[in-house]
């Protein structure tokens, strides 16, 4: 048999009669008109909500009440912050709040005087005390030791003349002396609540490591003074004391004012003139005058012969007064005049007093030791001690 051949009519390529091209044509009109509708909802969706961000802003721009009727609302924030402060310690909202009084006084608790809080300075201003110590004019060396070792030639040697054909004599040997000056801790341990260093208003931390430094200063300049060297450094004023001159090695030589607890009444700039060349030349071109400030008031008031004042303040800023031509420097913890007291030290200081240290001062911060306290355990190793005894001359008031 035959097989007939059937051949489909032109245009006839569907079910419904619809050509590929008139389909796709009505997909499209159809995608246009929907992003059409969904662009018309979106566009009035953003302008309602832009008409209800319009009118949120004229809320809380404009006042619907009068102040009077607003109190309720004003204490909110205040209650608020006050709720937050007795939580967690946290009082930056009650520092920034402002309050509006009508009517009210702060002099009396009822009247608003419970909603004023007080303001706290942010940083501590402390008493202020004198730090000045001889470390300015004495020999400071940093070590990394237990201790620290001068040695002093203390003779000369010996020396003679001799002829061309005579033999030559033995002469004399220097002796060394050797001074060991041992380093002693400075140490501190101020303890502080955990609460106060979460709630302070200022660096609380700050200000106990700036204290500390200060007093560690302190304390050491007062040790380089008159210190009895046990546990710490030995005092250049607790040395024993002989006529100037005549002193052994080991003792420091002083001059007398010639009368008991003051100056000569007659003389009194004499004895600052005997204190001055009883020091040898070499020490005293690069000599000091060491005193406090009850000994600067009583020699700044001396004159010599001719009525001119022995003390001259310094012509630049941050320039020492001077006496007699040489620096002074202002030590509190020198001695105050009286009978036999050293009042005033006069010497090359960077050759006869040293003073021996590790240069770190270490805080250490220990929150387990004493919970709920903070303990602050700070240290600091130094030594000094006198290391030429011929360097240093004492004013002593004595007849």
């Amino acid at each position: 048999m035959s097989k007939t051949e059937t051949k489909a009519r032109a245009g006839t390529g569907v079910p419904d009669g619809r050509t590929p091209a008139a389909e796709v044509k009505t997909a499209l009109a159809g995608l246009l008109r929907d992003l059409g509708t969904f662009q018309a909802e979106m566009k009035t969706k953003f302008q309602q909500q832009e008409e209800r961000l319009m009118m949120l802003d004229r809320k809380s721009l404009t006042r619907a009440r009068p102040a009077l009727a607003a109190a309720a609302g004003a204490e909110a924030p205040h209650q608020k912050a006050f709720e937050a402060y007795v939580r967690n310690g946290d009082d930056d909202a009650l520092r920034g709040l402002e309050l509006e009084g009508k009517a009210m006084s702060s002099a009396v608790a009822g009247d608003g005087g419970y909603l004023v809080d007080p303001q706290t300075a942010e940083t501590i201003q402390s008493v202020l005390k004198s730090t000045a110590s001889i470390r300015q004019i004495a020999n400071v060396v940093n070590v990394e030791a237990t201790s620290y070792d001068v040695l002093i030639d203390t003779t000369e040697t010996g020396a003679g003349w001799a002829t061309e054909t005579d033999p030559s004599a033995e002469t004399g040997t220097p002796t060394i002396e050797r001074i060991t000056i041992p380093l002693h801790e400075l140490s501190a341990l101020p303890k502080i609540s955990q609460r106060l260093l979460d709630d302070s208003a200022f660096d609380i931390e700050g200000w106990l490591a700036g204290r500390v430094a200060d007093k560690f200063a302190r304390s050491e300049s007062a040790a380089f003074v008159s210190g009895d060297g046990i546990d710490k450094p030995k005092g250049f004023v607790t040395y024993p004391s002989a006529a100037a001159g005549s002193e052994p090695w080991g003792e420091l030589g002083h001059v007398l004012t010639g009368t008991a607890g003051d100056f000569d009444a007659a003389n009194p700039g004499d004895a600052i003139v005997d204190l001055v060349y009883s020091l040898d030349a070499p020490y005293r071109a690069n000599a000091s005058f060491v005193m406090n400030s009850k000994t600067a008031g009583a020699v700044r008031k001396l004159k010599d012969t001719d009525g001119r004042f022995l003390w001259s303040d310094g012509l630049a800023a941050g320039e020492p007064a001077r006496l007699m031509g040489y620096p002074v420097l202002i030590c509190e913890d020198m001695p105050d005049i009286a009978d036999w007291a050293a009042a005033i030290a006069f010497g090359d200081f960077a050759a006869g007093y040293t003073i021996a240290e590790r240069p770190d001062l270490r805080i250490l911060r220990d929150p387990f030791s004493a919970k709920p306290h903070v303990l602050f355990y700070a240290t600091k190793r130094v030594g000094g001690d006198v290391s030429d005894f011929r360097a240093i001359r004492l004013l002593k008031f004595a007849a």
